[in-house]
């Protein structure tokens, strides 16, 4: 009995001998998978298939892209990176010993390989490159403008004006930036800030009338009238377009430094690049009535003052200045016209 029970032991002892070198043939495989933009793919599928034995292991990536896994048989396999059922790359004839093998899916550089092989430049694949650089520097930039313009329109202008500080610190070479920037420098009454950062617009973007106008604008505020002047002749060169806006600013600010006959001049060439632009008749007519004289208890206003408000009234019945409109009407004795060939006597001003 004791002699069959040792064989019995003896026996199960040479099986488990023989049995560990079979448990021996595996490995280890990992790797990490990214993007053409060298960012990681989370949840795409690591197919390790065998076409000698048939047999197939399905890996998922984490959230860093990264894939692993113990006890590989050894063999030859064929690694594919899948994602959204589409097979986006792959390696053919990696070879799992006994050891740690790592397969690296980098959709960036295996493109650039493959594009080698198929006869395209090193030139060719660095402009791709530059171009995917410069895509994602966009996208980014975008992102920064458009938290910008969110926060201005909420009067934080404080804030907007760090952002796109940061962007022109990342890249000084973006217009956009620089006359984003000068906006928000506007609204945060900013206006020496604002001039630098329009210049450097203009240096780099000469032609843009916006550009031109928002250093205008800063320069009015500042009190230097002159100089907003000639920016927005320059302005109105540029951008012809909107030639019936930038004449409307230069007679709102010539007409509150009391310059009026450049006012009126401003306002008639707005009304030439606009006609339909309302508020410059009724401004227009403010101005002559800063021209108007007093003859006995009467005022006289210049020719076309009445006609200025007449065509306000017209284009803008219920507008915001309708009732200063027809007072002023009413001050000189002239009657409201909604519509030229037809009219009615202004209410008396009262005493």
């Amino acid at each position: 009995m004791k002699k069959h029970v040792s064989l019995v032991i003896l026996l199960t002892f040479l099986v488990a001998i023989c049995a560990a070198p079979v448990w021996a043939q595996t490995g280890t495989v990992k790797g990490v998978a990214k993007d053409q933009r060298g960012k990681p793919i989370e949840g795409a599928t690591v197919e390790i298939f065998s076409a000698e034995t048939g047999r197939k292991v399905d890996l998922k990536t984490n959230a860093k892209g990264e894939y692993f896994s113990i006890g590989v048989p050894i063999g030859t396999y064929k690694f594919s990176l899948i994602k959204d059922g589409k097979v986006i790359d792959f390696f053919s004839q990696v070879p799992v010993g006994g050891d740690e093998r790592v397969v690296d899916f980098d959709l960036a550089k295996d493109i650039a390989q493959a594009e080698q092989k198929a006869g395209i430049s090193e030139e060719r694949q660095k402009k791709i490159a530059d171009t995917q650089k410069q895509n994602e520097k966009i996208k980014g930039l975008n992102v920064q403008l458009a938290q910008a313009k969110q926060l201005e329109t909420a009067g934080n202008y404080d804030q907007a004006i760090s952002i796109l500080q940061q962007a022109s610190q990342a890249d000084p070479t973006q217009d956009v930036i620089w006359g984003n920037l000068g906006e928000a420098q506007i609204g945060a009454k900013k206006y020496p800030e604002a001039i630098e950062s329009y210049q450097k617009a203009i240096a780099l973007k000469p032609t843009t009338g916006p550009y031109h106008s928002g250093l205008a604008d800063a320069y009015a505020k500042s009190g230097q009238t002159d100089k907003a002047v000639a920016e927005w002749a320059t302005a109105v060169q540029n951008d012809p377009a909107n030639a019936g806006t930038y004449y409307f600013n230069e007679g709102a600010v010539l007409t509150n430094t009391g310059k009026v006959d450049e006012a009126i001049a401003a306002f008639d060439q707005a009304l030439q690049a606009d006609p339909t632009r309302a508020d410059a008749y009724y401004w227009k007519g403010v101005d002559l009535m800063g021209k108007a004289t007093v003859k006995g208890d009467k005022m006289v206003a210049p020719a076309g003052t009445a006609e200025a408000f007449n065509k306000y009234l017209e284009l803008a019945p219920a507008g915001k200045y309708a009732d200063p409109a027809k007072q002023m009407l009413a001050t000189i004795g002239a009657t409201v016209e909604t519509s030229y060939g037809k009219g009615k006597t202004a209410p008396k001003k009262k005493p």
